[in-house]
């Protein structure tokens, strides 16, 4: 410990190198692999979800959970320095990716920034614990990029509030345990002044949550259809009609993803796609072809993009973290994560050739790679499309005018609006 009580830097890395050599397995190429493949059944799926909980509580109580969450709720009050050591050491391991994102940001950071001491001292532990898993309730099947236009409503009913809606682009819903979710709770104000958000359990009555079954076979994404789900007062994030302020902090946290100091990410792995310019190395040699100079060009471009994503990630957190950046800066790497992601799912088809449009259980990186080509856009639209993001860097960064919008100071029930997607 150092004179301030904060464990020493270099104790604690020994520390966390101890703890993963003599508890963790190997990371999994799939893991690292991602782009949501279609190549595991439900029980398999469920046996990953319960083995990251496994893994969540070991880190728990080994005290390398939580590096960055206050000690009152069950963190370890340590730096940012700190999550790097861990992230660094973990590197090359398993570890809970499921609980990173959006479990750890942007819902407990949510709850850290806006929830009661009631709600923090009842969920963070458990979500740190490995207790709980958090799926965020945010897009609507009308609403596209356009949270602010949320058509869930929730109307007050004494000490209760009743929701009913849907929300759309869940992943991993079906195995989740709660929810945070905006809602519409003033229709003659506009937008951005009627939301609230809420929190609640997503196994209960009144929720029916729908598999969506994608171009690749994949069920991860979800809709949930919630009729008459009554919350009470106390599971209430923020003010009433208070909501835009939560949802503005809510998206600045989906933003920084794997650059929050919340989440655990071993250096070489990357949320949403990238990090995994190694595969398309392996990609190259499995397909016999790592000594063409054009694939070798290939396997370049994607590591380079790999560590400037990696350093743009650093720098941004950096500048947010000592002030020399707006939090909105969190932006950029969003932006530039979309991009890189997306071509490197498209060298990784590209190195493969033809190989990539059949495969068999023995050609190693070979296979799933036209899958991921056809889902490589996945990783602009989730966690806040690459759009949004772009508009958020010339507008709130850079400080260039506003887009004209028709419905800024129109009471929402008077905006023009198509029907709603029903349940087929």
């Amino acid at each position: 410990m150092s004179s301030t009580g904060t464990e020493d830097l270099e104790a604690f890395r020994r520390r966390a190198r101890d703890f993963a050599r003599a508890n963790l397995g190997p990371a999994s190429a799939r893991t690292a692999a991602g782009a949501l493949r279609n190549d595991r059944t439900d029980e398999e799926e469920l046996a990953e979800v319960a083995r990251e909980r496994e893994v969540q509580r070991m880190l728990f109580d080994a005290g390398l959970a939580g590096i960055c969450f206050p000690t009152e709720y069950g963190g370890q009050g340590l730096t940012l320095a700190h999550q790097r050591a861990l992230n660094e050491e973990l590197a090359g391991y398993e570890f809970p990716t499921r609980f990173q994102a959006p479990t750890l940001s942007p819902c407990a950071a949510v709850l850290l920034d806006f929830g009661t001491e009631e709600q923090k001292r009842r969920h963070i532990p458990a979500i740190l614990k490995g207790e709980e898993l958090w799926m965020q309730f945010l897009s609507e099947p009308s609403g596209g990029s356009d949270v602010a236009g949320a058509l869930t409503s929730a109307v007050r009913d004494g000490d209760e509030w009743v929701l009913n809606g849907s929300k759309i682009w869940t992943t991993g819903a079906w195995w989740s345990d709660w929810g945070l979710c905006l809602a519409r709770t003033n229709w003659d104000v506009p937008k951005h002044r009627g939301l609230t958000v809420f929190i609640f359990p997503i196994r209960q009555e009144g929720i029916d949550v729908h598999r969506i079954e994608m171009l690749n076979g994949s069920k991860e994404f979800c809709q949930e259809f919630m009729t008459d789900v009554r919350v009470p007062d106390s599971d209430r994030v923020g003010d009433v009609d208070d909501g835009w302020t939560v949802g503005t902090r809510w998206m600045f946290h989906e933003r920084m993803l794997t650059n929050s100091p919340l989440v655990t990410v071993p250096v070489g792995f990357g949320h949403g796609g990238t990090g995994v310019s190694s595969l398309v190395a392996i990609g190259a040699r499995d397909a016999g072809r790592l000594s063409e100079p054009v694939v070798r060009d290939l396997v370049g471009e994607a590591r380079m993009l790999d560590i400037a994503d990696r350093e743009l990630r650093h720098r941004v957190g950096q500048g947010i973290a000592t002030g020399v950046m707006v939090d909105q800066s969190a932006a950029l790497t969003r932006l530039f994560s979309g991009v890189t992601a997306t071509r490197i799912r498209t060298i990784g088809f590209e190195v493969v050739g033809t190989a990539g449009a059949a495969w068999t259980d023995e050609d190693g990186q070979l296979a799933h790679s036209a899958d991921d080509y056809l889902m490589r856009q996945v990783s602009q639209i989730g966690g806040g499309t690459t759009e949004m993001a772009r508009n958020v860097v010339s507008e709130r960064v850079l400080g260039m005018p506003r887009e004209r919008s028709l419905d800024r100071d129109v009471p929402f029930r008077d905006v023009p609006r198509g029907r709603p997607s029903s349940r087929s």
